[in-house]
């Protein structure tokens, strides 16, 4: 007869990406050791080696392989095993799991995810699983938030290895930069078929949490079925630079001008092959149609 915790050993296929080091890497060596010699689960590491490997691992687990996937890494490396995941149609029931590694960790503190090695270790093993309701934008899945205007020439034109020296920092540096050069919209936005507005910029959220802890939808929840369109509607760097420092102040939701819409779908149009970012990456170009994805996915939570 088992006993109770081989009865509950997780068999878990976590994905990560090599090209962290230093105390990230040794972050993930230390779940990956008490997820094994603590918790007594079967751990199976791959490693991607470029852009679309994770996506394309998580896509390929064969059914009832893994009791859970699990994207060790930044944003984009989640969203990436997310697409993988949602790609199997039926069989995407498979829980998603998360090691934060990246930047800023959106997704992991809209769930309220520990970040020590400790506390990540015991919700891989132990945690249940939470059904969230994912977007889409032109078919590509997101979890936290897509959006047109300066986030996305941001996301765009963010220098990588500034990004590795300095963290949140390398995004400060290139919206200032963004702003200063002035450029991009308007943009047009069509909110559950609508007469279409006019703004600067546009993100649609399915968290409340924006770069970190900043808030720009405070009603948004993942496990909702609905997006939040937040709209910024004067153009200008004045303007641009009023809502950035509304944002990271948070005062943004006092801002007469600035509005957040409920919406089960969001077409946004504007200069076409402008980026579209998602979850911190790019991943659709204008024009873009955004809902709600046809699927729930189950995330692993405290």
């Amino acid at each position: 007869m088992p006993s109770p915790a081989a009865a509950t050993r997780r068999r878990l296929l976590v994905i990560h990406n090599p090209v962290a080091g230093g105390r990230r890497a040794r972050r993930l060596g230390a779940v990956l050791e008490l997820l094994e010699q603590r918790h007594g689960a079967a751990v199976t590491l791959q490693a991607t080696g470029g852009r679309g490997d994770a996506e394309a691992m998580a896509r390929a687990v064969a059914p009832d392989a893994f009791d859970a996937v699990v994207a060790a890494g930044g944003d984009g490396t989640i969203n990436e095993v997310l697409n993988g995941l949602v790609a199997r149609g039926g069989d995407a029931a498979v829980p998603l799991g998360i090691v934060p590694l990246g930047t800023a960790n959106v997704l992991a503190h809209e769930l309220n995810l520990p970040l020590d090695a400790e506390g990540v270790a015991r919700v891989l093993a132990k945690g249940r699983p939470l059904p969230v309701h994912p977007g889409v934008a032109n078919g590509r899945a997101f979890a936290m938030m897509a959006g047109a205007g300066l986030d996305a020439r941001v996301v765009e034109r963010v220098d990588p290895q500034l990004k590795r020296r300095i963290g949140k920092g390398a995004y400060a540096v290139e919206t200032l930069a963004r702003i200063a050069a002035g450029g991009g919209g308007p943009y047009r936005v069509a909110v559950d078929g609508a007469e279409p507005v006019e703004v600067a910029s546009v993100i649609v959220a399915k968290g409340h949490f924006y770069g970190g802890r900043f808030v720009c939808a405070p009603d948004a929840r993942l496990t909702d079925p609905w997006l939040q369109v937040c709209l910024f509607p004067r153009m200008g760097r004045g303007n641009a630079l009023r809502y950035l420092w509304g944002v990271t102040a948070g005062r943004l939701p006092r801002f007469p001008d600035y509005r957040v819409l409920p919406a089960r779908r969001v077409e946004i149009d504007g200069p076409v092959g402008e980026p579209v970012q998602g979850d911190g990456d790019v991943i659709a170009r204008l024009p873009v149609e955004i809902a709600l994805a046809p699927w729930i996915l189950s995330v692993l939570v405290p």
